[in-house]
């Protein structure tokens, strides 16, 4: 990329989502924790930087504090949340704890016209999310914007181009947040908006070039998904056969999805397959397992150990390839993020064993799922194939909740499929963008055929979202709910309820485990 407008993570649980934000006008990013040496950031040619929040105090001790190196760099800089707090304390201002905190919607008002906030009204809805607040602002800074709870809700110091605001343009609730971002980026910082997801096909086929060598031997996870899909396309493209997939039927996939990977990448694309089965060995691990973080551990380090003992007879590879992307690093908290919170462990980032003897190799690391599929787009990927919903890495396990067995699987595989279908007939797939069933360790009290039943529960859940890390729950119609109440009940047997989950992410999560 000719320049970059990195994003410095001190922790937030909405960090990756500013960077999204950023890619999206154009602009090329990536998020880098906090303590990344100076030679690093500069190496993707910064045009300005911006400073994430997080949920620590600037006070308290071991506290992430702003880079030296960025207060003598002359770029410009904004302060998100914390971000905002850091630069307040590390130029002099006040930072405070007061007795009340502020979360959730909230009016700003704009203390007159800005290039920040250029477009935007002088009265606007943001997203608060803060415990601290500055109460006296640093030499040179002035007030942009207050409200009720925060008197300064945004500053700025024009001289050094230094900015702050303590609510989250970032995320949609912030009604004028991707004005504001855009105005620090195309205004303050000058970056045009050149960079587009379709960019990156080339860059990480460079990328994987560079990591593997002239010789290096790469093995890739295959599952049935679109990200895993588009990291062998770009693997094989980079490295050419010395690239294998290895597809591990687990026994926890959905219905007929074996089938349909098998097909795509010996038939269409001409890749070397392996297919494992793996179903009895999977399942003896699982044996008596219920809590899901046991489960992610167990299928993360059972899929390793098959990955290792396959490139033994594929040429001793010593790369093993995964689609793994953003969302998974963040809710796993993964080495490369300090101070962050995790949410739960992905398989294929905090479920992989410490004495795993194969070097990892993860082209979509600091992708999005729509940057990943206006990739696979880019690369040939059939259409039904890029715009399928997301499937966990662990699969059905983490759709059946408490202990696994494979009459269980069964039914949950025929609800999901049921639900797919008619979402499918009704011309909504598309509409949302993940959908499943789940099967909950709840049985209760039907009547089936003038006779009392004592029966399992299907719990199906649909959401719309923009980015993953948040979500709504889909309003689908009534009578395909109905419809698909119906047949779960009716074509199932041992399933006498079916539920509609309207949580939205948060509280919850997208998946149930």
């Amino acid at each position: 990329m000719s320049y970059s407008i990195p994003v410095l993570d001190f922790g937030s649980q909405t960090a990756q989502l500013i960077v999204r934000r950023v890619r999206e006008q154009g602009v090329y990013s990536e998020l880098l924790p906090h303590d990344t040496p100076e030679s690093q950031v500069s190496a993707l040619n910064p045009l300005g930087v911006i400073l994430s929040g997080g949920p620590a105090s600037v006070y308290e001790p071991g506290a992430p504090q702003m880079p030296a190196w960025l207060l003598a760099s002359g770029l410009p800089v904004l302060g998100i949340c914390y971000g905002m707090q850091l630069m307040s304390h590390a130029l002099g201002g006040d930072v405070r704890s007061p007795e009340d905190r502020e979360f959730g919607p909230a009016d700003v008002a704009l203390m007159g016209e800005h290039p920040l906030f250029a477009g935007t009204p002088l009265s606007q809805m943001v997203w608060m999310s803060h415990g601290d607040r500055i109460e006296a602002l640093p030499p040179g800074f002035r007030a942009l914007a207050t409200n009720v709870s925060t008197p300064f809700a945004a500053m700025g110091d024009d001289q050094r181009r230094w900015y702050g605001v303590q609510f989250h343009p970032e995320v949609v609730h912030t009604v004028h947040g991707k004005g504001i971002l855009g105005n620090f980026l195309h205004v303050i910082c000058g970056a045009g908006a050149a960079w587009q997801p379709t960019n990156f096909v080339a860059e990480a086929i460079e990328r994987v070039r560079e990591k593997v060598g002239p010789e290096g031997r790469v093995i890739c996870a295959l599952s049935g998904g679109v990200d895993s899909a588009v990291a062998a396309l770009i693997i094989h493209r980079a490295v050419g056969e010395r690239l294998a997939c290895v597809f591990v039927d687990n026994g926890l996939l959905r219905l007929a999805e074996a089938e349909q990977v098998i097909a795509t990448f010996r038939e269409h694309f001409h890749i070397p397959l392996v297919v494992v089965d793996a179903r009895e060995e999977f399942l003896a691990a699982l044996e008596g397992v219920a809590d899901p973080e046991r489960k992610r551990k167990i299928i993360g380090e059972k899929f390793v150990r098959i990955f290792e003992r396959e490139a033994r007879g594929l040429g001793n590879a010593t790369y093993l390839a995964q689609g793994t992307l953003y969302p998974d690093v963040i809710e796993s908290s993964a080495p490369d993020r300090k101070k962050g919170v995790t949410i739960k462990t992905h398989h294929n980032v905090g479920g992989l064993p410490a004495d795993m003897r194969m070097e990892l190799v993860e082209p979509l690391r600091y992708m999005f799922k729509d940057e990943v599929r206006a990739a696979g787009l880019e690369l040939g990927l059939p259409d039904d194939w890029v715009w399928r919903h997301p499937f966990p890495g662990p699969g059905l396990a983490v759709r059946l909740i408490g202990p696994i067995t494979w009459d269980r699987l069964e039914t949950l595989r025929r609800a999901d499929a049921i639900f797919l279908e008619e979402l499918r007939a009704a011309g909504l797939y598309r509409a949302t963008q993940q959908a499943f069933a789940v099967l909950l360790p709840v049985q209760s009290v039907g009547v089936m055929g003038d006779g009392r039943t004592y029966a399992d529960t299907i719990a199906i859940r649909a959401i719309t979202t923009e980015d993953y890390m948040t979500a709504d729950w889909a309003r689908l119609p009534y009578d395909l709910l109905a419809r698909v109440s119906s047949r779960i009940v009716n074509e199932i047997s041992g399933v006498n309820r079916v539920v509609y989950d309207i949580s939205s992410k948060p509280p919850a999560t997208i998946e149930w485990e």
